[in-house]
């Protein structure tokens, strides 16, 4: 693993579809953007921020902890946007900055998110136990 620097970010991004509406996902009833999509669309950013910094193949990194508030509906085919970037880090444990934004620019979402830097073979060697 190389140092990870301050303010590494990315930015993801996701076209709506009823698939990732409440309904689909079961947050929710209505055909709107659920709050599942909007969070895994958060973490993809941050584990796109870091991987050039992993030895690929090699390592990996595994969300920890989640904090975010869904604060405005999207549609159904609209574009939007996840932003992650470094906030802190100590050793493996990486925290993160992160927004939603809708094609209008409106924030649709924000908050924290939490990754550890985890050894591939190790961890699925765990988890085969």
């Amino acid at each position: 693993m190389q140092p990870i620097p301050l303010a590494a970010s990315y930015t993801a991004t996701l076209v709506v579809t009823e698939a990732h509406s409440a309904a689909a996902l079961g947050s929710g009833n209505l055909p709107v953007l659920g709050t599942p999509a909007m969070a895994a669309l958060m973490e993809q950013a941050a584990m796109q921020a870091i991987a050039p910094f992993l030895t690929p193949e090699a390592e990996s990194s595994v969300g920890i902890s989640l904090q975010i508030a869904h604060n405005r509906a999207t549609a159904i085919g609209d574009t939007i946007t996840a932003t992650a970037a470094v906030t802190h880090t100590d050793g493996r444990r990486i925290d993160f900055a992160v927004t939603a934004q809708d094609s209008s620019g409106a924030v649709i979402g924000e908050g924290t998110h939490t990754r550890f830097i985890v050894d591939v073979q190790k961890f699925m060697a765990r988890i085969g136990k």
